[in-house]
């Protein structure tokens, strides 16, 4: 079985990490607006894919058993001594910016740098608990490797962290909403990580939400319909009866 990538800040540079200036009083104008500024970003592979079934055969590549324990007070505080280890799961079905939100914030969560690793569920999990995705669990781990925030992508992370799933990814912190998530029987599938004290809350984004951007095309289902069905796709491929295409034009172009 693989083990995490673990980056030593020169690593990281090396390996294209992003670096911003911080932005200074020359960076706005006397009634505090911020000027346009071009701002150069560097290029940088796609995180990490940590699969089951993948190895890695380089011992450097792996991830020390010794690392030193980092509690959250110290972690808060900067006085962590390497990179913090902190995970974030879910479901990530129609990857939007609510998701990308909740990483930043994981990614952000301390001063000092934090290595972000990033659980997906597999499909025959979330439809067991949560139901049907728009997306594959492929798909998925895949929109999840080009999040800017993310170091790495756990493949079939499981539905609960475990005590030994801490322990196999050499986590710190777990990072989530600090809302009770009600599911597979329990009444907060974070209760144990909160017990352990290594958990960080992150906030919820309003407004936005997988749910709500199907809820859009259910509400519209003619209409999406109908824009498909002008742009080329069939009644079959649609699953569709046919339908007469009387729409206004500006609602299917």
């Amino acid at each position: 079985m693989s083990s995490p990538k673990s980056f030593s800040g020169e690593a990281r540079k090396q390996n294209g990490s992003r670096k911003r200036k911080r932005p200074d009083s020359q960076d706005s104008d006397l009634n505090g607006k911020a000027r346009s500024k071009a701002v150069c970003v560097s290029p940088r592979e796609p995180a990490i894919l940590f699969a089951p079934d993948l190895t890695i055969s380089s011992p450097e590549e792996q991830v020390p058993d010794n690392l030193e324990p980092i509690s959250l007070q110290d972690a808060k505080d900067g006085k962590a001594t390497r990179p913090i280890r902190v995970y974030a799961d879910g479901v990530y079905d129609v990857y939007h910016f609510g998701h990308a939100r909740a990483l930043m914030q994981a990614k952000q969560a301390f001063p000092t740098e934090v290595y972000l690793m990033v659980g997906v569920s597999n499909d025959d999990l979330t439809h067991k608990y949560k139901g049907f995705t728009v997306m594959t669990e492929d798909e998925r781990y895949e929109s999840l490797r080009h999040c800017r925030y993310v170091d790495e992508v756990i493949c079939d992370a499981p539905w609960e962290v475990t005590p030994d799933f801490i322990e196999l990814h050499k986590i710190d912190f777990v990072a989530h909403d600090d809302l009770p998530y009600k599911s597979a029987g329990a009444d907060d599938i974070y209760k144990q990580v909160k017990a352990m004290g290594k958990f960080v809350a992150t906030q919820r984004t309003e407004g936005i939400s997988t749910s709500d951007l199907i809820a859009r095309v259910v509400k519209d289902y003619d209409v999406y319909v109908r824009r498909n069905l002008a742009r080329g796709y069939t009644a079959k491929e649609l699953n569709v009866s046919f339908i007469k295409l009387t729409f206004p034009c500006n609602l299917i172009c």
